[in-house]
């Protein structure tokens, strides 16, 4: 039987209502004279091969330890112009990106991205349950609990947003739970109520549940179907701009080809079509999380790759593209729940690793640059003799955002037992 509780944990947002603006949005929009600020947390669920993903060329042991799966490093023309040959795309002389991410060239040569190397958590557990519940949690080793993202937000204000806190997908994820709500909105094209009175039952259901934490969770759920069926139809391209001026040439398309589109950006391509959808309409969106799943290669993991940092970067350039002015209020992070082993398998693949990377994308971000200790690929630098070192706690580039651009100050709150060091300097002052 359907039940409002089935309802709730699916936390799916279906459409309904008349598209009416919901109260308390005027009361936040009243309220709030300034602009709001949005970090996107994207989780590479199965763990991200980030020495195939940046590549670190300018190590000399990168080839060495993966004879065939080394991406082939950037070259330079006879006036040391850099040319693109299908393999990676030189960013700082000894990092390059993997080929497949041109699209993000453009965001580095605005300084819009940063990456931040052999970033990782101090558990050394290989295990991809574990290791993603203690990610998501923000207790390395420590399973359970409430998320990092939810006691990341600040404190609430009066006439709050029901969609403060958004899940680009069908159910609240780990790092969402905790005493602010949260609503999971999965695509909204294939959830579709178009029976008025079964919607209207479905609203009778929350209003008059006995357990009042229910009703106003209920109550967000439905003015938040308000604000996005109010958006109208979601097939609209987005906005793109024209190539930039000088233009790496040769690059998948040439420097001429059409931008990047939602469309080819593949389910997160939707995912941020929807929020970019919302951060328009003013929804009072402050923390995102998203997941892209089938990162775990451990076979021929080169085309899968591809595959999958094609579609990354497509749905990130165009989120960026289409949300123009207004990502000066968002940044994006990328993390993984560890890395992939230095040397490659006997079936063209890795193994479950340990340190890997992360990015940082937006317009506060101070990009273009290479952030975090390289701790170098010989085999007595490697963890337990096998994985890239972790220089940079995962939670060092995540407080930092969390205390510079969403404004949560108590980091002690948001990462228990976590001591930051200085910054790593992400972020614009």
């Amino acid at each position: 039987m359907f039940t409002r509780r089935i309802f709730l944990r699916g936390s799916a947002i279906v459409m309904a209502g008349t598209g009416a603006v919901p109260a308390w949005l005027a009361r936040a929009t009243a309220s709030e004279g300034k602009k709001r600020k949005t970090l996107v947390a994207i989780f590479m669920r199965g763990a991200a091969d980030g020495l195939n993903i940046v590549v670190p060329f300018g190590d000399k042991h990168y080839r060495d330890r993966r004879p065939t799966l080394a991406i082939q490093a950037p070259r330079k023309d006879n006036n040391g112009n850099i040319q693109f040959n299908g393999g990676s795309i030189d960013l700082d002389g000894n990092f390059a990106l993997n080929g497949a991410l041109q699209p993000l060239k453009t965001l580095w040569d605005k300084k819009q991205l940063a990456i931040v190397e052999a970033t990782g958590s101090p558990d050394p557990s290989r295990s991809h349950f574990d290791a993603q519940d203690a990610m998501e949690s923000g207790t390395p080793g420590i399973t359970g609990g409430d998320g990092w993202l939810n006691r990341a937000l600040p404190p609430a204000s009066d006439g709050i947003s029901g969609m403060r806190a958004v899940a680009l997908g069908n159910q609240i994820p780990r790092t969402l739970r905790g005493e602010n709500e949260a609503v999971a909105i999965a695509n909204l094209q294939q959830f579709n109520v178009g029976n008025q009175d079964a919607a209207s039952i479905l609203q009778s259901m929350y209003s008059t549940a006995p357990d009042a934490s229910l009703g106003r969770a209920g109550k967000d759920a439905f003015d938040a179907m308000k604000i996005v069926q109010s958006l109208g139809p979601m097939n609209q391209p987005a906005p793109t701009p024209a190539p930039a001026a000088g233009a790496v040439a040769g690059l998948i398309g040439g420097p001429n080809a059409p931008p990047p589109s939602y469309q080819q950006g593949g389910d997160l391509g939707r995912n941020l079509q929807q929020l970019a959808r919302l951060i328009k309409a003013e929804a009072g969106v402050e923390a995102v999380f998203a997941s892209v799943d089938g990162w775990d290669h451990h076979q021929n993991e080169n085309q899968q790759l591809a595959n999958l940092l094609r579609q990354f970067s497509n749905a990130v350039v165009a989120f960026s593209n289409d949300m123009g002015d207004r990502m000066e209020d968002i940044v994006l992070v990328t993390m993984s729940e560890f890395g992939r082993t230095v040397e490659e398998n006997g079936d063209a693949g890795t193994d479950h690793g340990h340190g890997s990377l992360m990015m940082v994308l937006g317009g506060p971000v101070q990009g273009g640059k290479v952030y975090g200790t390289w701790p170098g690929l010989e085999k007595e630098q490697l963890f337990e003799g096998r994985d890239l070192a972790v220089t940079t706690d995962y939670r060092a580039v995540l407080s930092e955002l969390v205390r510079e651009h969403l404004g949560q100050k108590d980091i002690g709150k948001v990462f228990p037992g976590f001591q930051p060091g200085d910054p790593l300097g992400l972020l614009r002052a």
